[in-house]
């Protein structure tokens, strides 16, 4: 009797065994992480009876832990990327204007010339009437500069929708801390708007804080400021944007040729609306774009929230046909590069590509993220020499073209297997000597801006230390 009774027990539990080995593997067909199923069954399961609510909150917290670990504070920090201590001037100063006031800014933009290099003495600037209009073009050998001295002498104030408004080529900006102060966080929309003809713009080592769109970038009357470049800033939040619009710090809509590279993107939550945000995106049938040497942490100091949140896009959730470079947009976007990007702590994916045309995904690391998705039949990707902590995986007609990636598939995030996590301490040090790659034809960068060997290792970065110092 005893024997019969073990015996049945041991069926049971390996029908059960069988039973959830087919679950992970059916999930995995169709792409489901366990972070992505658990806020699904939490809200399939809200309103019922209190049972039904409790297995349904256990479960989704059980699966949550099973993919994400137990959340820690944060213990890495990244000085050498992001906005840092110094960032001397690098052209000729024959022109500069100090100003000392926030009317004196106003004017001294609004009768900038080529060559301007308009200097804010160390304080506190208030900015709460009207925008900073930037409509004064620089030129290709005399751009118009704005900067403070010495970076964090100087910070920017904005009770407003938007900050700057920037619709004229060559404005650079550098050195300035830069916060949204408005009283209803759905009021400071965008620290700059980068639109039209303002070509070339730059922003170098500023600090920019508490906007839903720190960067908004778009054309406008069949113009597209092409060609920027977002260097070494910070950017984060201080806490959740309580708004029903778009939370993304990097949002790049139909401008081509932009080159977003080590900056440290972080804490972009969204608690209003859809409560889905990205770190950055580019799309809206732009070309040519670059995301490389970011540090993009989704949750860093704010930690925990509801709410999908996904690091870096090629195409977004999509444009509408009004906004589109061709005003069409049969791809989001042709031949962007995301490279030697760190991304983590993010409760989506890590990198999103949605109709997103000859992409290349280049030695990213990714930890604690949903992984790698490529979706639609617009998509096309080279994905290669990559370390990612989850799946690599393309639904809908996409297409990648693999080539020597460390990822985990996600039937085994089921199991709470993280063979890609476990290389890493928790300020990501490796733990022992990293995996390497064979000898390579082509170099990537790194994320700390070290040389690579000839057989790099995964991933972005040789030693991490170097861009924690």
């Amino acid at each position: 009797m005893a024997r019969r009774a073990l015996r049945l027990l041991a069926g049971c539990a390996l029908i059960g065994v069988l039973a959830a080995g087919a679950g992970a593997l059916y999930l995995q067909d169709k792409g489901i992480t366990p972070r992505a199923l658990a806020p699904y069954i939490d809200k399939r399961t809200s309103g019922h009876n209190p049972t039904i609510e409790g297995v349904g909150q256990w479960s989704a917290a059980a699966l949550v832990r099973l993919d994400r670990g137990e959340s820690r504070p944060p213990v890495a920090t990244f000085a050498a990327i992001g906005a840092r201590a110094a960032l001397p001037f690098a052209g000729a100063a024959a022109q500069r204007r100090i100003v000392s006031t926030s009317d004196e800014v106003r004017r001294a933009i609004a009768a900038a010339a080529p060559g301007d290099v308009i200097t804010l003495l160390p304080g506190r600037y208030q900015f709460a009437d009207a925008p900073l209009y930037v409509s004064r073009p620089g030129t290709a050998a005399a751009p118009i500069v704005l900067r403070a001295e010495q970076a964090g002498s100087v910070t920017l104030e904005f009770a407003l929708v938007e900050g700057f408004i920037v619709s004229a080529p060559y404005w650079h900006f550098e050195n300035l801390a830069i916060r949204g102060v408005c009283l209803e966080q759905a009021q400071c929309e965008h620290a700059f708007h980068v639109v039209g003809a303002a070509h070339h713009f730059e922003a170098r080592n500023n600090t920019i804080t508490d906007f839903n769109a720190h960067f908004k970038i778009n054309g406008d009357q069949r113009l597209f400021p092409d060609h920027g470049l977002i260097d070494g800033n910070t950017l984060r939040n201080a806490s959740a944007r309580s708004t029903s619009s778009p939370v993304t710090l990097v949002d790049l809509v139909a401008a081509s040729g932009w080159t977003i590279r080590r900056n440290l993107i972080a804490d972009f939550i969204k608690s209003g609306g859809d409560r889905i945000s990205y770190g950055g995106f580019v799309k809206g049938a732009g070309s040519d774009n670059v995301f490389e040497q970011n540090v993009v942490l989704c949750e860093d100091r704010l930690r925990g929230a509801p709410g999908q949140r996904v690091g870096l896009s090629l195409g977004g959730g999509g444009t509408g046909r009004q906004y589109c470079r061709d005003g069409r947009c049969i791809t989001e976007q042709d031949r962007a590069i995301v490279r030697a990007n760190l991304i983590a702590s993010c409760s989506d994916d890590g990198i999103y590509l949605n109709n997103a045309a000859a992409s290349e995904l280049l030695h990213n690391t990714l930890v604690d993220t949903g992984g790698i998705q490529a979706r639609f039949a617009g998509t096309s990707a080279d994905v290669e020499g990559n370390l990612v902590d989850g799946d690599i995986r393309s639904r809908d007609g996409a297409l990648l073209r693999l080539n020597d990636n460390l990822s985990t598939p996600i039937a085994l995030l089921y199991t709470g297997y993280h063979a890609q996590r476990r290389l890493f301490a928790d300020d990501f040090q490796w733990k022992q000597a990293p995996p390497r790659r064979a000898k390579v034809d082509e170099l990537p960068p790194d994320l700390c801006g070290g040389t690579r060997p000839a057989a790099p290792s995964y991933g972005a970065f040789e030693d991490i230390s170097a861009c924690q110092k």
